[in-house]
């Protein structure tokens, strides 16, 4: 009886060291796609900073990181989304300003970004820039404020759309130079750019990665910049700050999941990016894009993310703008 004792215990020993050395589900992590959802249309700065790192991220993680555009109302359709699916790391969001200020531009979420979501990883910082037609008269920003004034209400502004870090990078321009423009949304900038370069519209105040790309071929001309100072990769575009005391608006990218995602998911993750963005491929190609590698952990891009919501607040307040 001690025998068959003796052996029933070291079989439950057994058995339950098995069991304590197994590791929780999300060890394997990911075992299938990823689906990373990006709030803007193919093409645009977001999409083609998201696509070089899904690529590198497939390539690291072992499975496809699959990039899901759900354009519309300045990115919300795709946080609503994220937010609404199971956190179990499958579905990621692409996090940009456009997040921070739907916070306060917003009236009617569904959802509270920084409560519904948890920070993942930083990408990169970029600026935006102010880009006009080419039939556009005006070829510095002080002859653009100037023409502005002299035309109240005739110039048209597109932008990405509404909340997005284009539409308020406009409207604090609106506010801090009290020139009159008209505000077009689009669904994305890579929509809007047709209308800019026939000069149905005259400008935007469009991410860097995507203002770059048309300014090289010859589509449309830049006027500056909105980060404080000149950005590093275009030095010869003056920052709109050397005309407009106090004037920045600068961006960032990163990635957020929805809230519960295993801790051990986010790791996993972060520590993903972090080595992207030391490897000098995928750097070199965000280099391409006008944009400035910026890795942090979850905790410091949750409180960058959480900055930028103040300080968007703001800047909609001191605006007067919203949408219902």
């Amino acid at each position: 009886m001690l025998r068959i004792l003796r052996h029933g215990l070291f079989g439950l020993a057994v058995l339950l060291g098995l069991f304590s050395t197994t590791p929780p589900a999300s060890a394997a992590y990911p075992d299938r796609p990823v689906h990373w959802l990006i709030g803007f249309s193919p093409g645009g700065p977001v999409d083609i900073v998201a696509r070089i790192m899904a690529q590198w991220l497939s390539e690291r993680l072992g499975q496809q990181v699959i990039v899901e555009n759900r354009t519309g109302s300045g990115g919300n359709i795709a946080a609503a989304a994220a937010v609404n699916s199971p956190p179990d790391g499958y579905t990621l969001l692409f996090v940009a300003p456009n997040n921070a200020i739907s916070t306060s531009l917003y009236k009617k979420l569904p959802f509270d970004f920084l409560r519904d979501t948890v920070p993942v990883a930083s990408i990169m910082q970029l600026t935006n820039m102010l880009v006009v037609s080419n039939a556009f008269p005006p070829r510095t920003v002080k002859e653009f404020i100037d023409y502005c004034k002299a035309n109240p209400g005739k110039i048209s502004y597109a932008s990405s759309g509404n909340g997005t870090s284009v539409h308020m990078s406009a409207e604090l321009f609106k506010v801090m130079t009290k020139c009159d423009m008209v505000h077009v949304p689009y669904r994305g900038s890579a929509i809007a750019f047709p209308d800019i370069i026939s000069n149905k519209v005259q400008l935007i105040f469009d991410n860097l990665p995507s203002a770059m790309e048309q300014v090289k071929g010859g589509n449309v001309r830049a006027l500056g910049v909105t980060s404080p100072q000149r950005w590093p990769s275009v030095p010869d575009v003056p920052a709109i700050a050397e005309t407009v005391p106090g004037f920045e608006s600068v961006g960032f990218y990163g990635i957020s999941a929805p809230k519960g995602t295993p801790p051990e998911v986010i790791e996993i993750l972060n520590k993903a990016v972090g080595e992207a963005l030391k490897d000098p491929k995928p750097v070199a190609k965000l280099a391409e894009t006008g944009g400035i590698p910026k890795p942090m952990t979850p905790a410091e891009f949750g409180k960058l993310v959480a900055d930028e919501t103040a300080k968007w607040r703001k800047v909609v307040e001191f605006a007067g703008v919203s949408v219902d």
